[in-house]
Parts: structure tokens; C-alpha cells; sequence
């Protein structure tokens, strides 16, 4: 299966796609390797995640280079690897104080002679389905938390961004006792497809239409599904903000990562007493924004690392200008030396009724869209299929977060945008279509890889069928 360079538009690079008879032969692999990695201590798990967390900085350099490719874009690649490490330690130091936490042992009971107790077991074999648009964070997000409960791992990585993978499973096979238990995998949609019948608890991270697909085929295997799926992320400038900082934070938002993350804001609902100043900053900041081309250590935004997104996204524009909108910066999708590219596009005279407004975009897009009453603008706000995340920008973190109670969302970022892609600690869940399932930040991230198990101790005499004889005593 040929691979596009998302920078020059070349296959230069091809996977072979495990076929079910290879998936399920790694699932056995694996499945047959969990036991005795669950029977560790979550100490002892620990330590074995540090020493990937070590082998993951000794490999840096491959691994950067690989990412890179993949994306075409350098900064963020170097984000997301350097944070690996950290992810790893985080979750490696966090298992033990959370296991212990939350196993009860001998917990007296409403009946005075009977003692419980609680263990967490962990689902024995955990798969996940990641996208392309960060190829690490999301193969690892919650196959680390995975392991450090005491899971087997099995992650189906993006086909358009596969180069990562085999530096990173270099890392893996540093540290034997890991390589038992943790594979990441080549495959396309039938691969993934595979997986999900070969796991006891899914991970899937990507579009609508797919995850119906995936926790269709979940339900079928009667396996627990969590799904993060699209977002068209709203955020509201309230009257009181001061015009110019929110516009450069909503350019920010909407742009990095050419808008290709689901966090990404995607309209903007600005007060009508500070729409022209705030529109004219966000213009103008926007008009600055470099792409990383013909230089990748230059620039602000990289190409669409999907190629074929940037099709849908110029499909959105066009009609929104034909129904009336009016675009003030980019709006034309370039293509340089074989990569797509699309210089931040902001959008004035928007309405609900355009794509560019109802639907999810993933691209540098900023329809910017006026209100004269707050109520209105929740009201706007919250007519989405999707609840993600959302922001409100305000002069008071009081007066912003009186609105973002209100909005439908998982997630709000009170005066910033975007945050949940910085702030891993806050339990959200999605709302809407945006996805189903525990959180996978803070300690819901782990808990969820748990079964609960109930010891019930007797220490007394157990009751005689006497007991519920129709004529015992009462």
C-alpha cells in the first residue's frame, strides 16, 4: 500500500496492511504475554514503563524524522515526540497511587458479618484505532494508560501517516518485557476492522461515519467502545473582551496544526459592538500567518497532511462565497511543490445553513459571525450535531464562565481556546456526536481499562434454607 509524502505529493513510502489471520495471530501473541504482565506489581510495571520513556529519548532523532515526514510539518512533530517521554512518566508514576486508591480490601458491609473487598482487573487485550492528524499522541493516548493497568496493547495507527512506526517499536523492542505485551501495527480500514474483533476493549479516535462503524462492530463483539469523534468547536468574544487579544487568541485556535485537530475552533460568535475591530485584528494577523513552505523550518502552518482534505475544505469555501459569504484572507487552496496548502481563511457574513458553519471543517478556517444578544449566541452556539469543546473569551474569567455553563460541550476553555489539546488533567466527556465513553483525561484516562471485581467474605454462619422457608419465623 503505497504512502503520500504530504509535502511533495510522491508515494515514497509503502506498508504491507495486516490481513484478520495476521491481527488475530498478534492479538494471540499478545493475549497469551498479559497474564503474567498483569500479575506485576503496579510498581514493577511502572519501572518497565520508565525504561520506555528512556529508550523513547535515546530514539529521538529517528523518530522525529519519521513524524515528520508523515506530517510535513516540523515543530509540532518535535512536540509530540518530546512528549512522549513525559506521557509515559506521567502515567507510569500516577498507576500506582490510583490502583491503590480505588481497591477496597476487607470494607464492612450493611450486614454486620459480612466484610467486601474490590479488585480491579484489567481487560486482557486493549485495542486502538488512531488518525493521522498526530500520529503519536494518538497511536499512545490511551495505550499508555492501557498498559499501566495491567492491559495488553495492540494499536492500529493511520495508514496515511505509518513512518513513525517502525522507529517506534524499535523503542518497544528495548525493553522486552513491553515488546510482550504492546504492538503497533500496519493496516488500512479492513486491518482496523480486524482489530476490533480481536480486542475486549476498543479505542477509536477519528470521524463520525467511522466510529458508528466501529461501535457497531463493538456492540456485535459485545466489547466496550470509547470514541472520540468530530468537533465544530464554537467560541464566543463577549462585549467586554478586549477585541484585538481575542482575535490573535482566535487565530491561534482555529490555525495550529492547519486546523487539523478536533479541538480546533471552527466559528466564532463575536459581540456586534466589537465585531469590526475584532474582525479587521483577526484580518490582519491572519494575513501574516507563513506557511512552512518551500522551507519546513520556516513558516507558521504545514500542508494538509491528507491531501484529499483539502479538496473538502475548498468545497466548503466555494459554498459558502456562493451563498453569500465573504472571504477576507486565503480561501484558495494552494498546491507548492506537490503539497496542498491553505493560507488561514477568515470568513465574514456566515449563517448556519453553510457547511463551513454546520459542519466540521480540519483546515485554517475562521467564519466569524455576529450577535447582538448573548442568549443568541449560546442559542448558536449549541445548534450543532457536535459537543467537543467550546470557548468563551471574556474581560472576567466570571463573566466568561456564566456562559460556558451553558454551552454543550465536553470541554470549554475560559478565556484561551483549545486547551484540552495542553490540559490533560480535566475529566470531560463528549457531548453530542462528539464521541461516547469514559474520559481519557484524568483519572477516568486509566479507571476505564478496569473491571471491578467483588469479594464477598461471609465471616459468620451463612443462612439456612430455614431462613426462607414461607412459614419461618419473622
Amino acid at each position: 500500500m503505497k504512502v503520500i509524502n504530504p509535502r511533495t505529493g510522491e508515494a515514497d513510502y509503502q506498508i504491507a496492511p495486516l490481513d484478520a489471520t495476521a491481527v488475530q495471530a498478534e492479538a494471540k501473541r499478545l493475549r497469551a504475554a498479559q497474564p503474567a504482565w498483569t500479575a506485576l506489581a503496579p510498581e514493577e510495571r511502572s519501572a518497565i514503563l520508565h525504561l520506555w520513556a528512556e529508550a523513547v529519548v535515546a530514539h529521538r532523532q529517528p523518530l522525529l524524522e519519521a513524524l515528520t515526514l508523515d506530517t510535513g510539518r516540523r515543530r509540532i512533530s518535535e512536540i509530540e515526540v518530546d512528549g512522549l517521554p513525559g506521557t509515559i512518566r506521567r502515567w507510569a508514576d500516577l498507576a500506582p497511587r490510583l490502583i491503590a486508591q480505588h481497591s477496597r480490601d476487607n470494607q464492612p458491609s450493611a450486614h454486620p458479618t459480612v466484610r467486601n473487598s474490590t479488585r480491579l482487573v484489567p481487560y486482557p487485550l486493549f485495542g486502538a484505532i488512531a488518525p493521522w492528524n498526530f500520529p503519536i499522541v494518538l497511536s499512545t493516548i490511551d495505550a499508555i494508560p492501557a498498559l499501566a493497568a495491567g492491559c495488553a496493547a495492540l494499536v492500529k495507527p493511520s495508514e496515511v501517516t505509518p513512518r513513525f512506526i517502525a522507529p517506534l517499536m524499535e523503542t518497544v523492542a528495548k525493553v522486552p518485557e513491553l515488546a510482550a505485551v504492546l504492538s503497533f501495527i500496519e493496516g488500512d480500514a479492513a486491518t482496523g476492522q480486524a482489530l476490533v474483533d480481536a480486542v475486549d476493549y476498543v479505542c477509536f479516535t477519528g470521524s463520525v461515519a467511522t466510529g458508528r462503524k466501529v461501535a457497531e462492530a463493538a456492540a456485535r463483539a459485545f466489547i466496550p467502545a470509547n470514541l472520540e469523534l468530530g468537533g465544530k468547536d464554537p467560541m464566543i468574544v463577549l462585549e467586554s473582551a478586549d477585541p484585538v487579544s481575542a482575535a490573535h487568541l482566535a487565530l491561534r485556535a482555529s490555525i495550529v496544526a492547519t486546523g487539523q485537530a478536533c479541538q480546533s475552533i471552527e466559528r466564532i460568535y463575536v459581540a456586534r459592538t466589537i465585531y469590526q475591530p475584532f474582525l479587521d485584528a483577526l484580518v490582519e494577523a491572519a494575513q501574516k500567518v507563513r506557511l512552512n513552505y518551500p522551507d519546513i523550518a520556516m513558516g507558521d502552518i504545514g500542508p494538509f497532511i491528507f491531501g484529499p482534505q483539502g479538496a473538502k475544505v475548498q468545497a466548503q469555501i466555494d459554498e459558502a462565497v456562493a451563498m453569500g459569504a465573504k472571504v477576507f484572507t486565503g480561501g484558495s487552496v494552494e498546491t507548492l511543490g506537490g503539497g496542498r496548502y491553505l493560507r488561514p481563511t477568515v470568513i465574514a457574513d456566515a449563517t448556519s445553513d453553510m457547511g463551513v458553519v454546520r459542519d466540521e471543517t480540519f483546515g485554517p478556517v475562521l467564519p466569524v459571525i455576529a450577535f447582538d444578544d448573548v442568549e443568541d449566541a449560546i442559542q448558536q452556539a449549541n445548534d450543532s450535531v457536535y459537543g467537543l469543546s467550546a470557548a468563551v473569551i471574556a474581560a472576567t474569567a466570571e463573566e466568561a464562565e456564566s456562559v460556558a455553563v451553558r454551552l454543550e460541550a465536553g470541554a470549554v476553555s475560559i478565556n484561551d481556546g483549545s486547551m484540552t489539546s495542553m490540559v490533560w488533567d480535566a475529566e470531560n466527556s463528549s457531548f453530542k456526536l462528539s464521541g461516547m465513553g469514559p474520559s481519557r483525561m484524568g483519572e477516568s484516562g486509566l479507571l476505564r481499562f478496569f473491571r471491578l471485581q467483588a469479594l464477598i467474605r461471609q465471616t459468620g454462619a451463612p443462612l439456612p434454607l430455614a431462613a426462607y422457608a414461607e412459614d419461618a419465623p419473622r
